[in-house]
């Protein structure tokens, strides 16, 4: 019956937003590069609102696979099969001149493997939006934006989700502030960033090793200014961090509780293709607790290595890393991307997954060799890594935001996934997806694992 209801609210979803996907839309609209607006041509497409949807439904489940032991969070060695839904309204309106404001109420419903423990890379993207086996609408994003054009030449802006149709200066400064996600606006990529058309693995979609301000569902509040020019920009945020682990609330508590986040972005052409680079640093400042203090109490008095990190829990502990993301165009249908993040893995991880370093290759293929434009593959490998502290941590028995089998025999977290989207129509995709997952967890003496998916996406 509840999955009956799932359906049932996704479909409601789709229909109502229909009937507005194109309202606010005048003239036709063509996606065009970076170009001078030249005295008497034609004006792109202007939207003053907008109305976008999309739904996501995703179907995961593997075989059993060997475990020599098992912990409180440890994926299920016999085998499992879960789902997640997820429906989406993207609306937005420009509310006076250069400002707009978005508003996204979200439907979710479903969990992941083992109520989304037992890997640092888990398998489905969606299932930290995911909100349990009872569905809900929560009012995920709610911000603001103000763009201030500083002249020069000028660019059309295609309508898309949280993006409204029409002509901005290439030279220009953003400022968002409100509710939504650290990396909407940070640690972008064209081939891996987003699981509901894209990979699905948590450590190809994001710079694995930024632990993100970010609520269980991955939102927060904060503010962001950028500086954008024709072949770089700048931009700097601050983000409100949660007050415990993987929290559902995320509350002010000043200077001693904010994640920070600072990115260059560099654009350019190798053989006429083009490219970018990324460099992303982050200071957050939270309630982390410390898993060198924790190791120090917990050996010289006996006590449980849990209660003991939590005691070293105080406002103002700090994680601090880089992350660099680049991706380059090879030819017309092929792109390659690669990630590489560090942190100093010496407070625990608050908001993300236990990650401490990561290195992430990848390539996506648009199906045009064989006919089929629209269609994507992607194949990519990531290895995940954490901190020697963060490794004594768990082998005493410690449990992270993720993972925590009761003991460790440490060995990198090695992961492969490749997918293939095949495009039914403009709105609709189907990917199915498989994921080979060796020492989940950091644990040789568990795994491997093959994880098998099926997606189905709609969006308009």
């Amino acid at each position: 019956m509840k999955k009956v209801i799932s359906i049932a609210a996704m479909l409601l979803g789709f229909t109502a937003a229909q009937a507005f996907a194109y309202g606010g839309t005048y003239g036709d609209y063509t996606l065009a590069p970076a170009t001078e607006q030249k005295p008497g041509s034609e004006a792109p497409a202007y939207e003053d609102w907008q109305a976008h949807f999309q739904a996501t439904g995703i179907y995961s489940a593997y075989p059993a696979f060997s475990a020599d032991y098992s912990g409180p969070e440890s994926l299920n060695p016999h085998g499992q099969q879960r789902h997640t839904d997820t429906a989406t309204a993207f609306l937005g309106a420009r509310v006076w001149n250069g400002g707009e404001v978005y508003f996204n109420p979200e439907f979710s419903q479903g969990i992941g493997f083992n109520n989304t423990f037992g890997l640092a890379g888990f398998s489905n993207g969606e299932a930290q939006k995911s909100s349990g086996y009872t569905g809900k609408v929560i009012g995920e994003r709610l911000f603001i934006r103000q763009t201030f054009g500083l002249g020069g030449e000028t660019e059309n802006i295609e309508s898309d989700q949280n993006q409204l149709a029409g002509t901005k200066d290439i030279s220009r400064i953003t400022i968002t502030a409100g509710k939504f996600a650290a990396n909407d606006i940070f640690d972008n990529n064209t081939y891996s960033h987003d699981p509901r058309t894209q990979f699905l693995n948590w450590s190809l979609m994001e710079s694995a090793a930024w632990d993100f301000p970010a609520d269980a569902r991955g939102f927060t509040k904060g503010a962001v200014a950028e500086l954008n020019q024709k072949d770089w920009a700048v931009r700097f945020g601050s983000f409100i961090e949660n007050e415990i682990p993987n929290g559902k609330e995320t509350n002010p508590h000043g200077f001693t509780s904010l994640g920070n986040v600072a990115e260059l972005e560099e654009r350019y052409k190798l053989d006429k293709k083009p490219g970018a680079t990324r460099f992303l640093v982050f200071l957050n400042s939270g309630r982390m607790g410390k898993f060198g203090d924790a190791l120090d109490i917990s050996n010289a008095t006996g006590e449980d290595i849990n209660t003991a990190i939590a005691g070293t829990r105080k406002y103002g502990n700090i994680k601090y890393g880089f992350a660099i993301n680049s991706e380059q165009k090879l030819t017309d249908d092929l792109g390659a991307f690669a990630r590489l993040s560090w942190n100093d893995g010496k407070t625990e991880d608050w908001s993300f997954t236990n990650i401490d370093r990561s290195l992430a290759v990848g390539l996506s293929l648009q199906g045009n060799r064989w006919g089929r434009n629209d269609d994507t593959v992607g194949l990519a490998g990531v290895m995940n890594g954490i901190s020697k502290s963060q490794q004594e941590f768990l082998s005493d028995g410690g449990l992270g935001i993720l993972i925590g089998d009761g003991k460790l025999n440490y060995g990198l977290e090695s992961i492969i996934e490749t997918y293939y989207s095949y495009k039914i129509n403009k709105w609709i995709s189907l990917t199915p997806d498989y994921q080979f997952v060796l020492n989940p967890a950091y644990n040789q003496d568990r795994g491997p694992v093959s994880i098998f998916s099926g997606r189905l996406h709609v969006e308009f």
